[in-house]
């Protein structure tokens, strides 16, 4: 089948540098476009991240010997990715969905917008309905939650569909990654803690509620969130515990986390094996061992057992830069065309 032109917003952020990296002989999409800010428009993309190239592989030739162009359209791609700014992203995602373009946007803007689907596939893919009430024509702007809220939705997402949640109590502990580049200055993060990252506490508590519950309508679970940033490079830790509306024993949870996968038959080309992995030892997961479990795109779960003042505790571990925010992106992507991809 002939392959979809997409465009990547704030290609030379590490966000938009791991979306180049993940699109690169990608079997639905080719990059028909980089874009940046007017600074580093009309610069050849090698040039812009010389030095900077934060993905393990290589940068692709193909996007090397591409030029820049500016955050406008139109441009020669139906599915538009963006890896902007809060601070400008906004109205600029808006431009692209009334062009006639779907927006995958990893930014916060439109988030909660009650017309916008923040979507994770394997919990909430039915929220994509909400595209049709959006106005925008032919476009249209789907997002991705923040990058820990992914981890905490795919992790209750099972137990709340079998057994209700009622309260989720979550520590995170995020890495240094999740500031964006060139992150925080070394001299605040070296042995050090910081227990406090602006607005993800709300996020957190916020986003998960769309999530896990209907269109346009919350789901009805206490989320408080507590959130630290610690000097890992990539891998967002999250302690979570949980309060059941049903009884349940441990290995009734862990069969629930083992035989989620509610893409499996789906052909989804980022969607991995199975996106929880539980797994036994007592000191996983683990940022450095870890992260990479399922390219990127699984959560790992460990040290699963019940909790004395709510029903069970765990942790969770989150590729930050991958499922967390370009993989997220281009799953949606993905699902969202699945419809067109079948009628080819």
């Amino acid at each position: 089948m002939k392959k979809l032109p997409v465009a990547v917003l704030g290609a030379t952020g590490i966000v938009g540098q791991h979306l180049v990296s993940l699109l690169e002989n990608h079997p639905w999409f080719e990059i028909a476009a980089l874009c940046a800010s007017p600074a580093n428009a009309g610069r050849r993309y090698a040039e812009a991240v010389q030095g900077r190239w934060r993905p393990p592989r290589p940068l692709p030739s193909s996007a090397a010997r591409q030029t820049l162009r500016e955050c406008t359209p139109p441009l020669d791609a139906g599915i538009v990715f963006s890896a902007l700014d809060s601070s400008v992203a906004g109205p600029i995602e808006e431009s692209f969905a009334r062009s006639g373009c779907l927006v995958c946007s990893n930014a916060a803007n439109h988030r909660m917008r009650r017309d916008v689907p923040l979507v994770v596939p394997e919990v909430n893919r039915e929220h994509l309905s909400l595209l049709e009430k959006q106005g925008y024509g032919g476009g249209g702007i789907v997002t991705n939650p923040n990058c820990s809220t992914i981890g905490v939705a795919l992790a209750i997402a099972p137990l709340h569909q079998k057994f209700g949640a009622r309260k989720v109590v979550i520590t995170t502990l995020q890495a240094i990654s999740g500031a964006g580049y060139p992150g925080l200055p070394a001299l605040d993060i070296i042995d050090n803690v910081i227990p406090h990252i602006r607005r993800e506490e709300e996020k957190i508590e916020t986003e998960t509620l769309k999530i896990l519950g209907l269109p346009e309508i919350g789901a009805d679970i206490a989320v408080s969130a507590q959130c630290n940033r610690v000097p890992v490079s990539t891998g967002h830790l999250l302690n979570i515990a949980v309060e059941l509306e049903a009884r349940a024993a441990v290995e009734d949870v862990a069969r629930e986390f083992e035989e989620f996968n509610p893409l499996g038959d789906l052909g989804l080309p980022s969607a991995p094996a199975r996106p929880l992995l539980l797994l036994r030892d007592p000191d996983r997961p683990q940022p450095a061992r870890d992260r990479d479990n399922g390219g990127g795109m699984a959560v790992s779960i460990g040290r699963l057992r019940q909790d004395r003042v709510l029903d069970f505790r765990f942790v969770a571990l989150v590729n930050n830069l991958i499922r967390g925010a370009a993989g997220a992106a281009l799953l949606n992507a993905e699902l969202a065309c699945l419809g067109a991809r079948k009628s080819m």
